[in-house]
């Protein structure tokens, strides 16, 4: 618990330096959905352990001040929004997975504002790679679900990322 609210801390500590000290710079917070169930093989709910660690991120993003929140279009990846939105009252925007050009309207549309999205092992270090320009990261493990990817981008496009652990 201590570990996680160290890691809650600093997140928001980076969120609150990054709005100082460029108001026009866009966030990205790229999650994997949390822990999955074996109740569906093609569109599992989130497990127990996975509800939980929805809850965690809730709590460390609540004041976050997030604009929007994305979702690929399953159950577990909604699931794991579902409280931070609910508390923001914030409707979860659906994208598709496969094509991340999608970011390119959240930067346009969201300039300055922190946008929360959830994705998969294989879309959300891909996601970070396209909001680089370059490939820096590689596919999450399939047991690998605590990384959390701040991707900041600026007004001219430069993006720089910090990975942690929730």
């Amino acid at each position: 618990m201590k570990k996680f609210l160290l890691v809650a801390l600093f997140s928001l500590s980076f969120l609150g330096c990054i709005a100082q000290t460029n108001t026009e710079a866009t966030t990205f917070i790229l999650v994997r959905h949390a822990e999955k169930g074996t109740d569906d093989p093609r569109d599992p709910s989130l497990n127990e352990e996975g509800k939980l660690r929805a809850k965690k991120l809730h709590h460390m993003l609540s004041s976050a001040e997030v604009a929007a929140i994305y979702s690929s279009p399953y159950k577990r990846t909604r699931e794991t929004v579902v409280p931070l939105a609910s508390q923001l009252g914030l409707e979860i925007q659906e994208y598709n997975p496969s094509n991340n050009s999608f970011a390119d309207d959240i930067v346009k549309n969201y300039k300055g504002k922190t946008v929360l999205v959830s994705g998969h092992s294989n879309t959300v270090p891909g996601l970070a790679n396209y909001l680089l320009g370059e490939k820096k990261f590689e596919q999450l493990d399939e047991s690998e679900y605590s990384k959390i990817f701040i991707v900041t981008v600026n007004k001219i496009g430069k993006a720089r990322v910090m990975v942690l652990n929730y």
